[in-house]
């Protein structure tokens, strides 16, 4: 297979080039059983798709994404991309980490959420990376920012390109279609079997969406587990039906000929009461299920997203249809740090007076 086609432009060769993506990616992401893991559960087939390498200079699953909604950016001759999320938000490192690569700046907007060192350390990452960084205490006062920011930048002579949280829309979901098209190449050249339920986290929902559809459209029996992750307008399931739909009709503009699947709210099982007190709030179970991974099978996962996953998982080990069934934790957090490709990080003194509030409060315990 050509390594440098998708998986999806190898189903619909109508697809190749189209829409615009910039490569960021190293795909397929590997996937390996958790033995160690899987043992300590009882669950008799556990796997993990590994797209926490899914790029050189960051992974998780926002590079994914950042491919197409970059190359829509550059497509349109934009100089510079806008995007939002909490002070310590990965959609908004990897957006400006994989934006930097073309020559776009980046401009993030930025809200409060609960503050650890791992959070201050995404700071730093944004700013050593050249993001703009603005900040406010409340949606209404973010919006307000943005659209100042976004007047001063026609001043200038051009609007931003808008990405929107997390990346979730119809446009940067296609890259958990193709992600699903992925599995299914991988499951054909039996490198795992295919699996009969996928546990991924849910914030802004794109991923699990992408998921959804392209499990269907590409003939994976897989149910997903979407393990949802936060309480700031957490996407329902008629949501996710919606936006992955609408992923769909984006690829059909391409390729016609692609048969017509319809996704509905009972495609997708959302599973509750892993949130804890607020989305990045480190939960008691999430630490156990970080450090029960990375003792057993030296993955690294942190506790806003993927070890509430994982907590979610492990519990659900204790019944029947999990215990005997072929089960994939997808993996997306980054174990790559940005650190080593952008030197030493500034003091925070060097951002903007607004964010030094988040280095001298205490933090949270991870």
């Amino acid at each position: 297979m050509s390594a440098d086609l998708l998986a999806i432009e190898r189903r619909f060769p109508a697809l190749r080039g189209r829409p615009p993506r910039v490569p960021f990616t190293n795909l397929p992401t590997r996937v390996h059983p958790l033995q160690r893991l899987g043992r300590e559960l009882g669950i008799a087939q556990l796997w993990v798709k590994r797209d926490d390498e899914s790029a050189a200079f960051y992974g998780g699953n926002k590079p994914r994404k950042l491919e197409f909604l970059l190359g829509e950016a550059r497509a349109e001759g934009k100089r510079s991309v806008l995007t939002f999320g909490g002070i310590g938000t990965h959609h908004g490192l990897a957006t400006t980490l994989c934006a930097r690569t073309v020559g776009l700046r980046t401009i993030l907007l930025l809200l409060k959420q609960p503050l650890t060192e791992h959070v201050r350390r995404c700071l730093l990452l944004d700013y050593a990376a050249g993001a703009e960084l603005h900040y406010a205490s409340t949606v209404a006062g973010l919006t307000v920012r943005g659209l100042r920011v976004c007047g001063r930048e026609l001043l200038r002579g051009q609007l931003p390109h808008i990405i929107p949280t997390g990346g979730s829309s119809p446009l940067g979901t296609l890259g958990y279609v193709n992600a699903a098209f992925e599995l299914q190449e991988q499951v054909a050249a039996a490198e795992l079997p295919e699996p009969e339920w996928i546990f991924v986290p849910v914030g802004s929902g794109g991923t699990v969406a992408g998921l959804v559809a392209g499990a269907k459209l590409a003939g994976l029996r897989a149910r997903i587990a979407g393990v949802l992750v936060t309480d700031l307008f957490p996407p329902t399931a008629e949501r996710l039906a919606g936006l992955a739909n609408k992923s769909l009709g984006v690829l059909r503009r391409y390729a016609p000929e692609m048969e017509t699947v319809r996704i509905v709210a009972d495609d997708f099982r959302v599973v509750s009461g892993y949130v804890g007190a607020g989305y990045g709030t480190p939960t008691a179970p999430a630490r156990r299920a970080r450090d029960l991974m990375a003792e057993l099978e030296g993955i690294t996962l942190e506790t806003t997203y993927t070890a509430k996953c994982l907590a979610a998982m492990i519990d659900a080990a204790a019944a029947p249809e999990y215990r005997q069934a072929r089960v994939l934790f997808w993996n997306t957090f980054s174990s790559v740090d940005p650190a080593v490709h952008l030197g030493p990080l500034p003091d925070y003194h060097a951002l903007p007076r607004p964010f030094h509030q988040f280095f001298t409060a205490p933090v949270e315990p991870v």
